[in-house]
């Protein structure tokens, strides 16, 4: 079987699983979640030791067929067809590994999550199980067709059905109103906002697509390539507002970008899609949506590469996220809403580093950060899950009952960290790296300083959370699980979180997940002679010289990080914040800078002065010109009203008159039609 081949089973195989539990085992909960965790099992298994294999060995394939005809003919050179088309290459293979690996792991971690017990002790399963199970199968088949398309048009199909399932999970409990722990929105207000935001730069993605094919004659990856690569076609011939029109493509596909990978300014979504079951959060996060706009970029990279300013701006709007979203993670109390901000933050690394040039460094942390942070949410859901809260200064206390999740956490949070020989660090140098050699001062400037939040915001949970005494109302845990609140002695912890009933299918993709990571940052290292940039780039691969001042420093302020926020939450009991001593500042990253009470007034003077617009327009012209009509004929009306008087005599002289006008009509009218 050829790679292509290969590459449209595993995308078949989650779409099967979907069509499958929508028409076939919807109503047996326990089959449709088998067999979805099978399917992408399958999927993750031939990306492993089928697709990857082949790729590293040089192989690369497409496959391509006519979706519509363009412009009619009998198939000679004059007809044009929109293509869609599959293809391997090194960056769709590292793609397909991610999404195909998390996305397993995620399932059989929620095989058990959306279960929990009666009072009885009798498994209770969600209402929307088999609903839940299609949902993440066709999240990853929309993720793997933006993977596996060749062309732009395939992928924006992609791309948009993301940004459907996002919807819909994040919604997925969209008859909750209720606001557990330090939740704001009702699940289905979050589902809304992101479906909306995305939206916004999912328009000017459009837009470029239309730049391309007008300008480019073609949506095909490689054709577009091989044209800004030998400079034909209107691309760099036409120009706007001084800057080519290519430039203006780029940062309208960029804007898309800024979208699914919440980058400022719309970055607001993304804290609010914590409102979905966590195993969703685990996803978006780490594989598939928030990672689609970095993949968007990496795909469309030789596009960037000839607009020098495109990717300046980048560069800039990823730097600035990094320090801006990182800034914002200190002043979280909802364990989840610290990691959203930790991805966005990360995520502008990303961007920062493919803004600075560097496809190898923002790919390579893209690689890492999905399997730490896929375990940081899915460990964070195991505490949620425990403890029926989502506020850390609710927890506590935790690290001998929960053995297993403090562990994989802790591993997971030092790799987030950039603590060596962990994978983030691996990655984060990278990206250090690249930012010093190709972003400015300011911006490396910006990557050293969100080193240090990103430590103390990350290890700040971690001690809130695993460390110190059980700060929680045990009523709330009994409540939430229906299981008796007595209290263990030693760290006043629950008695339902006894470790003897570790379930192993959410801990064991726990433990799967730390492996990678804590190995596989070794790929991208020195000690593995950077086999992933080697891998990735090709024969464009250029040899590497590290960076070790910038590495120590990155290290150091990690460390200073974590003992920061050893000193301030781990060493001593948690009474008040200590970040309250901030005054006004600690109140502004609280309220995220007041950038969303910022939308919501634009909104709100934007549609108040659209609606004030229209009121005018309806009310004078289009009331005006109904209002007219009617009073014109009722005016009419009132003129033929004065002839209707009821007597014969009247009508008979209105009769006569009329008789007589049409008489001299006739005998006078020929005469001057004669006339010269």
């Amino acid at each position: 079987m050829t790679l292509a081949g290969t590459g449209l089973i595993i995308l078949g195989l989650p779409l099967l699983s979907f069509i499958d539990i929508v028409f076939v085992t919807r109503r047996n909960k326990v089959l449709s979640a088998m067999l979805s965790i099978a399917c992408v099992g399958i999927a993750a298994l031939l990306a492993l030791f089928v697709v990857l294999p082949q790729v590293m060995g040089g192989a690369t394939d497409h496959y391509e067929w006519n979706w519509l005809r363009l412009q009619p003919g009998d198939g000679g050179p004059t007809e044009t067809y929109l293509r869609l088309g599959v293809g391997v290459d090194p960056l769709a293979a590292i793609m397909l590994v991610v999404v195909t690996v998390v996305s397993f792991l995620v399932q059989v971690y929620s095989r058990s999550y959306m279960i929990e017990h009666d009072e009885h002790g009798h498994l209770e399963y969600d209402p929307g199980y088999s609903r839940f199970f299609a949902y993440l199968s066709l999240f990853t088949f929309s993720m793997l067709a933006v993977v596996l398309a060749n062309n732009l048009l395939f992928f924006f199909i992609g791309w948009e059905l993301v940004g459907l399932c996002s919807y819909l999970l994040i919604g997925f409990w969209y008859d909750r109103e209720e606001r557990r722990g330090v939740h704001l929105l009702p699940p289905w207000v979050a589902a809304k906002k992101a479906f909306l935001t995305t939206r916004v730069g999912d328009v000017g993605f459009l837009i470029g697509l239309i730049i391309l094919w007008n300008r480019g004659g073609t949506l095909q990856l490689s054709e577009l390539f091989d044209q800004v690569e030998h400079h034909t076609g209107n691309l760099f011939n036409a120009s706007l507002l001084g800057q080519p029109v290519l430039f203006w493509a780029c940062l309208c596909v960029f804007a898309g970008a800024v979208g699914k990978s919440g980058q400022f300014p719309l970055h607001v979504w993304l804290p609010d899609a914590m409102e979905g079951p966590t195993p969703v959060s685990a996803l978006i996060h780490a594989a598939t949506m928030v990672a689609a706009g970095v993949y968007l970029v990496a795909r469309t990279f030789p596009l960037f590469e000839a607009s020098p300013a495109a990717l300046t701006v980048v560069a800039i709007i990823g730097g600035f996220t990094a320090i801006f979203a990182a800034s914002m993670g200190l002043a979280s109390n909802d364990i989840k809403r610290v990691l959203a901000y930790s991805t966005v933050s990360q995520l502008g690394y990303m961007m920062l580093a493919l803004g600075a040039g560097s496809l190898s460094a923002g790919m390579f942390h893209l690689f890492t950060h999905a399997f730490f942070k896929a375990l940081l949410f899915l460990a964070a859901g195991h505490v949620i899950h425990t403890l029926g809260t989502n506020d850390i200064t609710e927890m506590g206390g935790l690290r001998k009952r929960l053995p297993w999740t403090w562990a994989t956490m802790g591993l997971a949070a030092l790799s987030l960290s950039g603590i060596p020989p962990l994978s983030g660090f691996w990655s984060k140098d990278e990206v250090l790296a690249a930012a010093a050699t190709g972003a400015g001062p300011i911006l490396l400037a910006f990557a050293v300083i969100t080193v240090f939040l990103t430590a103390f915001y990350t290890f700040r949970m971690f001690f809130l959370t695993f460390h110190g005494s059980f700060r929680g109302i045990p009523e709330a845990a009994e409540v939430e699980h229906r299981h008796s609140t007595m209290l263990d002695a030693e760290s006043h912890v629950p008695a339902h979180t006894q470790t003897e009933h570790t379930d192993w299918w959410m801990v064991g993709p726990l433990v799967a997940l730390s492996i990678p990571a804590v190995l596989v940052g070794f790929w991208g290292s020195p000690v593995g002679n950077y086999g992933f940039q080697r891998f990735l780039e090709g024969a464009q691969y250029q040899d590497i010289q590290a960076n070790l001042p910038l590495a120590i420093v990155g290290t150091v302020l990690g460390l200073a990080g974590i003992v920061t926020a050893w000193l301030m939450y781990g060493a001593r009991a948690f009474v008040r914040e200590p970040l309250l001593r901030l005054g006004g500042a600690y109140t502004l990253l609280a309220r995220r800078y007041y950038v969303d009470e910022f939308y919501m007034r634009l909104i709100d003077v934007l549609a108040i002065g659209i609606a004030a617009v229209l009121a005018i327009f309806d009310r004078q012209l289009l009331d005006g010109f109904v209002n007219g009509v009617a009073e014109a004929f009722r005016t009419a009306g009132r003129a033929l009203r004065g002839i209707q008087t009821g007597r014969v005599q009247n009508y008979g002289l209105v009769l006569f008159a009329g008789l007589a006008v049409i008489a001299i009509v006739l005998v006078i009218g020929p005469g001057l039609a004669a006339r010269p």
